[in-house]
């Protein structure tokens, strides 16, 4: 695991594609992609034996609070051999101190009570306009 300095837009799509996260998040608008990525302040990526990317971990975090997992992709060829596990302990280990939280994809939600993770019955969201039809 690794915290990167700077993280390849393009490198970063291919993943996203190869987990499947790609079809809720904007990575055909580059702009918007590279701002979401560029907006974290914690990003964890796991790379294979060749050194490609694999898995990515982003979040926001002040570090003392929270922290909220905003993206975690494993290549669905890496799934279910810990990797998704070891970015989550990368990403508690950064900001010890803070709480964990995030939104699971719906094909997901049964994955996180497994690693720790307590549903929450009070979170709520409000979609941004390229989220409203």
């Amino acid at each position: 695991m690794a915290r990167p300095r700077a993280l390849d837009v393009e490198e970063a799509a291919a993943l996203y594609r190869a987990s499947t996260l790609a079809e809720r998040r904007p990575v055909e608008d580059t702009g918007r992609f590279t701002r979401m990525l560029a907006g974290a302040n914690l990003v964890i990526v796991a790379r294979d034996e060749d050194g490609r990317l694999i898995g990515i971990s982003r979040s926001i975090t002040d570090g003392a609070y929270a922290t909220y997992l905003s993206d975690l992709a494993v290549d669905a060829a890496y799934q279910g051999k810990g990797v998704g596990r070891d970015l989550i302990r990368a990403t508690r280990e950064a900001a010890p101190q803070a709480d964990l939280i995030l939104l699971a994809a719906p094909a997901a939600k049964d994955y996180y009570p497994h690693l720790g993770f307590t549903a929450h019955n009070s979170a709520w969201t409000m979609n941004g306009p390229a989220h409203q039809a």
